[in-house]
C-alpha cells in the first residue's frame, strides 16, 4: 500500500529470503499483486544488482543503506540506466538522510519509502507513503501502520510528551506470541503486550517517527546523553566520508568517549584531525569524536546490519581500556 504496488511494477530484490525484508517486504509484497520479482544473484552484488534493475526495467528496488550506498558508489554506476526505477524500500538498519537523498536524485527513486519494524513484530511497525512530504520521507521512518500502537516511554515506563526521546513500544496484531523456548527473555521483552523494542525514538505532532538509534548504543559521557546517530548524520554530509558509525569506549574520566570507525570514498584522504576539525563550531564540543579509525570495511551480519559491538570490542583492545574502570 504505502508503495503503491501493482501488477505493473517489477521489484529487484537483492535482499536475503530468509529475512523478514526478503520474505515478506519483497515476496509476499509481489505475490499479494501480481508484481514482478528480480532477484539479481544469491547474493548481494552492487553491480549485479544495478545490472539486474536497468535489463529487467525494474520500478522498485528494496535494500539496507549499506547496500544503496554501495550501489550509489559503484565506479560504473553512471553507465546503468535506472530511469524506470520508482519506489522501493530502505530499510533494516537506520538510513542516512544524505543518502536518501542521492538515492531519491541519483537512483530516481522518486517514491522510496522508509520501513521500520522488528523480525518480532511481523515486520513493519512505521513506514512513510510515496505521498508523504520529500523531507518527512528523508528523515523519519513514517507513521504507524493500520491497526497498530505504539508509544514512547521513558525508563520508568511513563509515556513521554511528544517530540521527546524515549523507548518505541509497539503492541498490535503483528506482535509475536514470543521467543522460541525462551519465556524469560519473552517476558522481558513483552509486557503488557507492549513489544519493547530497544530502539530510542521521537514521535511529532503529526505522527512521524524518527529513529534516535538503540537504547543500549547511547553513550554517556561526562553525564551528557549522546545519540551515535547525531553525529553520523551530520559526518555524512562530509564529501569525502562514505559510511560511518559511532559508538563509545570506556573512558575512566568521563565514563565514555566518543569513537568513529569510517570508511572513507574510493581514492579519498583525509586525516583525523580534519574530521574533528568539521565538526568543531558545528555540533557540541562533547559529541566531537576523540579516537577516530579509516577501515576499509565495517562488521556487519549477513543481513547489512552494521556490528558495534564489534568495532567496541577491537577499540578496547587496541586501547588497551581496563573495562571495570567505567562509570
Amino acid at each position: 500500500m504505502a508503495m503503491r504496488l501493482s501488477e505493473e511494477d517489477g521489484l529487484c530484490i537483492p535482499v536475503p529470503l530468509y529475512h523478514c525484508f526478503g520474505m515478506v517486504l519483497a515476496v509476499l509484497a509481489c505475490v499479494s499483486v501480481g508484481a514482478n520479482m528480480v532477484f539479481p544473484g544469491e547474493a548481494f552484488d552492487p553491480a549485479a544488482t544495478l545490472a539486474a534493475a536497468a535489463e529487467e526495467k525494474c520500478t522498485a528496488l528494496h535494500g539496507v543503506p549499506t547496500m544503496f550506498i554501495a550501489e550509489l558508489d559503484h565506479p560504473d554506476f553512471a553507465r546503468f540506466d535506472l530511469t524506470r526505477l520508482r519506489t522501493g524500500i530502505m530499510a533494516g538498519s537506520p538510513c542516512p538522510i544524505e543518502t536518501m537523498k542521492k538515492v531519491v536524485s541519483k537512483m530516481h527513486l522518486a517514491e522510496i519509502t522508509i520501513a521500520y519494524g522488528m523480525t518480532e513484530t511481523s515486520p513493519v511497525s512505521f513506514q512513510s507513503s510515496t505521498a508523504d512530504p520529500l523531507d518527512k520521507r528523508t528523515s523519519t521512518v513514517g507513521r504507524v501502520q493500520p491497526h497498530l500502537e505504539v508509544k514512547v516511554i521513558d525508563a520508568l515506563g511513563n509515556i513521554v510528551p511528544i517530540g521527546a526521546t524515549g523507548e518505541l513500544c509497539t503492541k498490535g496484531y503483528s506482535v509475536m506470541q514470543g521467543y522460541w523456548g525462551d519465556d524469560a527473555r519473552t517476558r522481558e521483552s513483552i509486557v503488557d503486550g507492549w513489544m519493547h523494542t530497544g530502539d530510542l525514538a521521537t514521535i511529532d505532532a503529526d505522527g512521524y517517527c524518527n529513529i534516535v538509534g538503540r537504547l543500549k548504543d547511547m553513550l554517556i559521557r561526562g553525564g551528557e546523553n549522546i545519540y551515535p546517530r547525531e553525529i553520523e548524520e551530520f559526518l555524512f554530509r562530509h564529501p569525502k566520508i562514505q559510511s560511518v558509525q559511532i559508538f563509545g569506549v570506556p573512558d575512566p574520566k568521563y565514563g565514555e568517549e566518543v569513537c568513529a570507525w569510517i570508511v572513507l570514498r574510493a581514492g579519498e584522504q583525509v586525516s583525523a584531525e580534519e574530521v574533528q576539525e568539521f565538526c568543531r563550531g558545528q555540533i557540541a564540543h562533547y559529541k566531537v569524536p576523540k579516537y577516530i579509525r579509516f577501515v576499509d570495511e565495517l562488521p556487519m551480519t549477513v543481513t547489512g546490519k552494521v556490528q558495534k559491538f564489534v568495532m567496541r570490542e577491537r577499540m578496547v583492545q587496541e586501547l588497551k581500556i581496563r573495562e571495570d574502570k567505567t562509570v
